[in-house]
C-alpha cells in the first residue's frame, strides 16, 4: 500500500483485471471495460476510483454494512484486541468471545449457547452437521431429512446447495448431498401458480405452512428431523410470510418433533427492525444462524445459536468419546470478529438504530408504493424494516414477470446516477423479477428519498 499513488490507480485496476476472480459476475467484460474498484466509504456512501460518490441502498452489495462505513470505534477497537491478542483456536476461549456471547445471547430469549465460524455458508453447515448427529444420538439414526424451502437461499458449499431453493444458483455444481427435502415457497403473490387460487392472507399462510407437513407425511414423519428456514427470504425476492404461516409452522414443528433451524444470515442483527427476524412471530427455535451484520463486515464471524436444549445432546452420554460435536472452524477463534461485533452491536443500542430502521423502513416501503401508482410495471411491494423488495411485470392482471435483463437495466440506470440497489439475478428461473433495497440501518429520510427518487427515473428511462 506504501506505493500506491492515491490519484492514479491504473496499477490497482490492471492488477484487479489480471488476478482478482469476482464474486457473482461474469468476467468476459472486463477484457474491454475497467473494473470498478471501491476506495472509501463513509456512513452511507462510497467512492470508485474515478472519485465517483455512490448512495449504498445494498449496504455493501450482500446486506452487509448493517452500521454504516467509516465506524473508528469499530476499527480501533478491533487493532486494540489484535495486538493484544489475535487469535486461539475456539478449543480455549477468549475475553472478546464470551462477552459477545453473553451479549448476543441477552437478545435471544431461550437461546443459550454460541458456535463461532467465519460465514454463513459455514454457520448453515455447522448446524446441519449438528442436525444430522443429533439423529443419531436421539433417534438411532433416523429423522435425519432436513427440510428447507423454494426460493430460499443457506449458503454456496455443496451441503449449502443441497438445501437451496435458488436452482439457478445450484445449476452445474451438483450431485447435491441427499436428504434434503424441498418444501414450497410462501409467496401469496404467487399463490395461483402453486395451484391454491385466489387464497389470501391467514387464508394463504396456513395453507403454505400446511404443504410442510404434507411432504412431512409423505417422507414419513419418523426420517424427518428438522426445517431450515429463512425468517423472511431474501434473495428469493423478499417473500414476508404471509399471516398465519409462522404459527402454523411452528405446531408442525412441534407435532412431529423437528428441530427449527432460523437462518438469519441476512435478517439478522437489526435489519427487520427487530433484532432478529424471527422475533416478529412469536416462533421458539431450536437453532439460529447468523453472520453479515453481526460485525457489519468489520471482520469476518458468523454463530451457531443453540438452546440449551440442543447443547445438550452432545454431552449426553459421557462415556461415549463420540458423543460430542467433533467440529472445529479454524477461524472461528478470530479474537477480531467478536470484539467487532460487540462494537457494532454497541453502536446500534447506543444510536437507537433498531428504531430507526423500523421508521426509515416504513418511509421506504411508503416511498415505494407511491412508485407504484406511477408505474404499472410494479405488481408488488413487499419488506419489513430496511428490507424490502418491488417485483415488477409486465402485466398486472396477468403478473407475467419482466425479463432479467430489464431489471438489471434499472439498477444499471441508478448506479449511473450515484445509486447503488440490487436486483435478483440468476437464482429463480424465470422469476429474476425483482429490485432489492436494504440501506444501512443508520439511514436518513433524504437517504430513502434519494433511493426511491432515481428508481422513478430509472424506472421512467427502461420501462418508459
Amino acid at each position: 500500500m506504501d506505493h500506491i499513488n492515491p490519484n492514479d490507480l491504473s496499477a490497482v485496476v490492471e492488477a484487479d483485471r489480471a488476478h482478482i476472480w469476482h464474486h457473482l459476475m461474469p468476467h468476459k467484460a472486463l477484457e474491454t471495460t475497467d473494473p470498478r474498484i471501491i476506495v472509501k466509504g463513509r456512513g452511507m456512501r462510497v467512492w470508485d476510483q474515478h472519485g465517483k460518490e455512490h448512495l449504498d441502498a445494498v449496504s455493501g452489495g450482500v446486506w452487509t454494512v448493517n452500521v454504516g462505513y467509516g465506524r473508528a470505534e469499530i476499527a480501533d477497537a478491533v487493532r486494540d484486541q489484535l495486538v493484544k491478542m489475535n487469535y486461539f483456536a475456539q478449543t480455549l476461549g477468549s475475553i472478546p468471545g464470551s462477552r459477545f456471547a453473553e451479549r448476543l445471547i441477552a437478545k435471544m430469549p431461550g437461546m443459550s449457547r454460541v458456535f463461532y465460524t467465519n460465514s454463513g455458508s459455514e454457520a448453515n453447515e455447522q448446524a446441519f452437521k449438528m442436525i444430522r448427529q443429533i439423529a443419531h444420538t436421539r433417534h438411532g439414526g433416523k429423522k435425519w431429512k432436513i427440510l428447507y424451502r423454494d426460493r430460499d437461499y443457506h449458503g454456496t458449499t455443496i451441503g449449502c446447495m443441497s438445501a437451496g431453493g435458488q436452482d439457478e444458483r445450484n445449476e452445474q455444481y451438483g450431485p447435491f448431498a441427499p436428504g434434503f427435502v424441498r418444501v414450497p415457497h410462501c409467496l401469496e403473490y404467487r399463490a395461483a401458480e402453486q395451484g391454491w387460487g385466489d387464497l389470501s392472507g391467514e387464508d394463504y399462510g396456513r395453507v403454505a405452512a400446511n404443504a410442510i407437513e404434507e411432504v412431512i407425511i409423505a417422507e414419513g414423519p419418523d426420517t424427518v428431523g428438522a426445517i431450515c428456514l429463512e425468517p423472511i427470504t431474501a434473495g428469493g425476492g423478499v417473500i414476508v410470510p404471509p399471516p398465519g404461516y409462522w404459527e402454523r409452522v411452528q405446531e408442525i414443528v412441534d407435532k412431529y418433533d423437528l428441530i427449527l433451524h432460523i437462518d438469519e444470515v441476512v435478517c439478522g442483527v437489526g435489519r427487520t427492525g427487530e433484532w432478529f427476524g424471527y422475533q416478529h412471530y412469536g416462533i421458539r427455535p431450536d437453532i439460529v444462524t447468523m453472520a453479515k451484520g453481526v460485525a457489519s463486515g468489520y471482520a469476518a464471524i458468523s454463530c451457531v445459536v443453540t438452546t440449551e436444549d440442543v447443547f445438550d445432546t452432545f454431552k449426553s452420554k459421557p462415556d461415549d468419546p463420540m458423543n460430542w460435536f467433533r467440529a472445529v472452524s479454524t477461524f472461528g477463534g478470530c479474537a477480531a470478529g467478536p470484539v467487532a461485533a460487540l462494537e457494532n452491536m454497541a453502536i446500534i443500542e447506543r444510536e437507537g438504530l433498531i428504531e430507526n430502521t423500523r421508521k426509515m423502513g416504513e418511509r421506504l416501503m411508503g416511498n415505494l408504493h407511491e412508485l407504484a401508482e406511477r408505474h404499472g410495471v410494479i405488481g408488488e411491494v413487499r419488506g419489513k424494516g430496511l428490507f424490502c423488495g418491488v417485483e415488477l411485470v409486465t402485466d398486472r392482471h396477468s403478473r407475467e414477470p419482466v425479463p432479467e435483463a430489464q431489471v438489471k437495466a434499472v439498477a444499471a440506470d441508478c448506479m449511473a446516477q450515484g445509486i447503488v440497489i440490487g436486483a435478483s439475478n440468476r437464482s429463480v428461473p424465470g422469476r429474476n423479477n425483482c429490485l432489492l433495497f436494504s440501506p444501512a440501518l443508520i439511514a436518513t429520510a433524504d437517504d430513502i428519498d434519494a433511493i426511491t427518487a432515481s428508481v422513478d427515473e430509472a424506472m421512467g428511462r427502461v420501462f418508459g
